[in-house]
């Protein structure tokens, strides 16, 4: 970094000398404030304004005072996505080529976007704005989402001032694995007390611009501001789930005619749009069951509650701007990261953990806990039939790289500055890499050549400002050409035409033997997608040298964009994740009260021989009571504990079932060591014992003890307290425990299981 040249006078003394400070970076006159609003998972036809029929009165107000993008598109997945409007280029050359959790060992997976490839929140500070990220950030590797990792790739070491949100794709709605700045905090309040993620989120976000705003009553902010709605878990308040009670009765077949039919009426898709067919894997609701339908609508119902009720929120953000005088000089920018998700399968899914632990719920399992579809107990998320819903009038969905997986919601509102149609509607090709150099249009800042000293990359993206205002639906498109890549499935737009490739994410599993179809086999169709917006006319066998040069010109940017090689293995990722630079270990210390340890780097018990050992002290006349060590929530994971004076083993199977060990015998006061110990046998799961003092007080057996992973929403090891929910039956967490813990370990034995899914394929197979 170049020094500061001092601009004054330098004399023997005070007398013969001139002052001078360094220049306050100050933002272009007028300069607006700017908040980008990320949804996540939300489908094109979600919102309101796009065509749907659940509320979201707030987000639908925005465009009717500002341009709704009919044509904007993403990467298909959250990361990516993110990476592209945060730096304004193609995700594989922020390293970003799939989620954060997934990085591998080739410069466009690496999962860390580089210096080079500057963020929107270090332009705009350099030029003198407040920068807040609120929600979710999802541009961390895993196993640097910790207490003792670097802070370089986490909000405030890319600019951001301040941060109040969550690592990873996902967290519990009611009891969030959350981060206040550089530390883990825990949520302000409990679920009996009323508390949601979203309305925290957006309690947070007024705190941060009233305390701005209490200081200096002029300087722009950029907001950053990313809900955890609509990814699952599917969480809402119970009022705002009953709201919607029987309001999907009619099927996703049904919801997808009358959003097909809103949206030609609305205009926010061209006139001549065809919607596209349902395909096979998708039942027609008329061919449902009685419970598959119940279920459905449930879940549903749930999703739309999650959306309004956050919606909602937004308004008390947007409304506290307002109050602060501050709207009329406001960007608001909202955008979805991606389409709907497929990933709670045909008929749904209960708690997605199950699904990597390949054991889903059926529909029996479900129906039996259908109140608790929505709750705190539940990792919920739709089936397939509202993913498609949710597309509409696109096919295909979130993960792949036809329009149901990548094209998106996009709303712009500059109410003040005449730059912005009020109600408009835009059929512009333009894409998430276009956000960064549009707002920079809009502030009246150029892209930087080097930020802190570091030379910049060039963008990718192209400023979309020219067609906001009046007569903006006349201007020519002028992005122009756009690649995709997610998990081997590939597609190219260029100048009107699309050609697409689906390619299945993989390893497949076949009686425990992996197969993997080549590339090379993949189809690629082609779309005239100017004419043909929902991909419903396959072209290719008509224009072969079409898709000839469009499947050159792939090959082509893949090279220059650090796409390849491809890889559509997702497994091996998590079972092979990238080199661990700590020491090699097989004993674990944990410390009393400190942050949650996330399970990435937390001792890895999976199906693994291993042994807790906790050294205590009671106080006199004291019933212990309390957890001593633990990992999870009731969504899935194992705890440690005392109630009511019996040492207790609970070990929750992704919230199926509870494994449940208990002494018999009350522990009395002063110093003892308390001890489980499980003992993997050639199946699922293995012997368990209980010891005090060394001596065996209970012994039992784990049938399947959780191969692939805990639980799903971001919370590991605790020691003297749980996160919540509880993991075990009988108690409410946080439960701290009530005397004194001396020491805490985890010692493991035996090797580590490397591909938990394909062994646990394996022995079923056996079976």
């Amino acid at each position: 970094m170049a020094q500061i040249q001092f601009g004054g006078r330098i004399g023997r003394d005070w007398r013969d000398s001139e002052p001078w400070w360094p220049p306050v970076p100050k933002p272009p006159e007028g300069a607006p404030n700017v908040v980008l609003i990320v949804l996540d998972d939300v489908g094109f036809a979600q919102l309101g304004c796009y065509g749907s029929d659940m509320d979201t009165p707030v987000l639908d107000g925005l465009a009717d005072r500002g341009v709704r993008l009919s044509n904007f598109h993403t990467t298909a997945l959250c990361s990516p996505t993110r990476a592209c409007l945060l730096t304004g280029r193609n995700h594989h050359r922020s390293a970003m080529g799939r989620v954060a959790d997934l990085a591998i060992g080739f410069p466009g997976y690496w999962g860390k976007p580089p210096r080079e490839n500057g963020y929107l929140s270090e332009i705009l500070r350099a030029h003198g704005y407040a920068t807040y990220a609120i929600g979710k950030w999802h541009l961390t590797p895993e196993d640097e989402t910790n207490m003792a990792a670097s802070r370089a790739t986490w909000p405030l070491g890319r600019g951001f001032d301040r941060w109040y949100g969550f690592h990873g794709g996902e967290t519990h709605q009611f009891m969030p694995a959350l981060y206040h700045d550089n530390h883990a905090i825990r949520p302000p309040r409990s679920f009996d007390e009323g508390y949601h993620l979203s309305a925290d989120l957006a309690d947070h976000a007024i705190e941060f611009l009233g305390d701005l705003r209490a200081v200096d009553a002029d300087q722009p902010f950029f907001l950053y501001f990313c809900t955890g709605a609509c990814h699952s878990p599917h969480h809402a308040p119970s009022e705002w789930i009953e709201r919607f009670r029987g309001h999907f009765a009619g099927g996703w077949d049904r919801w997808r005619e009358a959003t097909f039919a809103r949206q030609l009426e609305l205009g926010v898709i061209p006139p001549r749009t065809e919607l596209s067919p349902r395909p096979p894997w998708v039942p027609a609701w008329d061919t449902l069951g009685d419970r598959e339908r119940e279920l459905a609508e449930r879940f549903m119902e749930c999703f739309a509650a999650y959306l309004s009720y956050t919606d909602a929120q937004i308004g008390r953000l947007l409304d506290f701007i307002d109050d602060l005088g501050d709207a009329e000089n406001t960007v608001v920018m909202v955008v979805s990261d991606n389409g709907a998700s497929s990933e709670g399968g045909r008929e749904g899914s209960i708690n997605d953990i199950r699904l990597s632990n390949f054991d889903p719920a059926g529909v029996s399992e479900m129906y039996r806990r259908i109140d608790e579809i929505g709750g705190p107990l539940g990792h919920n998320n739709y089936p397939w039939g509202w993913t498609m819903a949710g597309n509409t009038p696109f096919k295909r969905w979130k993960r792949e790289v036809h329009e149901g997986g990548v094209a998106d919601p996009c709303i712009v509102s500059l109410p003040s500055r005449g730059r912005v149609a009020a109600g408009g509607i835009r059929y512009q090709y333009t894409h998430a890499v276009d956000v960064l150099p549009t707002v920079l249009e809009l502030v009246g800042v150029s892209a930087p050549e080097e930020i802190d000293g570091i030379s910049q990359s060039h963008l990718d993206g192209t400023s979309f400002a020219y067609l906001l205002g009046d007569g903006g639906e006349a201007e020519p498109g002028r992005h122009v050409t756009q690649h995709f890549e997610m998990l081997g499935s590939r597609a190219i737009y260029h100048d009107g035409w699309k050609a697409v490739a689906f390619h299945p994410v993989g390893p497949l599993y076949d009686d425990g033997l992996k197969v993997n179809a080549p590339f090379d086999d993949d189809v690629w169709e082609l779309y005239h997608v100017a004419e043909d917006h929902s991909e419903v006319h396959d072209l290719a066998t008509e224009h072969p040298e079409k898709v000839a040069a469009m499947v050159e010109r792939w090959w082509n940017e893949a090279r220059r964009n650090d796409v390849l090689p491809l890889d559509n293995r997702v497994l091996e990722a998590i079972a092979h994740p990238k080199p661990d630079h700590r020491r090699p270990r097989d004993a674990f210390r944990y410390f009393p009260g400190g942050a949650q340890v996330p399970e990435p780097v937390a001792v890895n018990v999976r199906n693994r021989s291993h042994a807790i050992t906790v050294t205590i002290e009671v106080p006199d006349g004291v019933v212990p009571n309390g957890v001593l060590l633990a990992l999870g929530s009731a969504l899935g994971g194992w705890s440690l504990h005392l109630l009511d004076g019996h040492v207790r083993y609970v070990h929750n199977l992704y919230g199926k079932t509870r494994y449940t060990l208990h002494a018999d015998a009350v522990l009395g006061s002063g110093r003892h060591t308390v001890e489980f110990a499980f003992e993997k046998d050639e199946g699922l799961g293995g012997p368990t014992k209980l010891l005090y003092d060394g001596e065996v007080v209970a012994e039992g057996v784990i049938d399947r003890f959780t191969p692939a992973g805990f639980n799903g929403v971001g919370v590991g090891v605790t020691c003297g307290y749980e996160w919540g929910p509880a993991v075990g039956e009988g108690y409410t967490a946080p439960f701290p425990f009530n005397g004194t813990i001396v020491r805490a370990g985890v010692t493991t034995t035996g090797p580590v299981v490397r591909d938990p899914v394909l062994e646990v394929a394996a022995i079923l197979a056996e079976q």
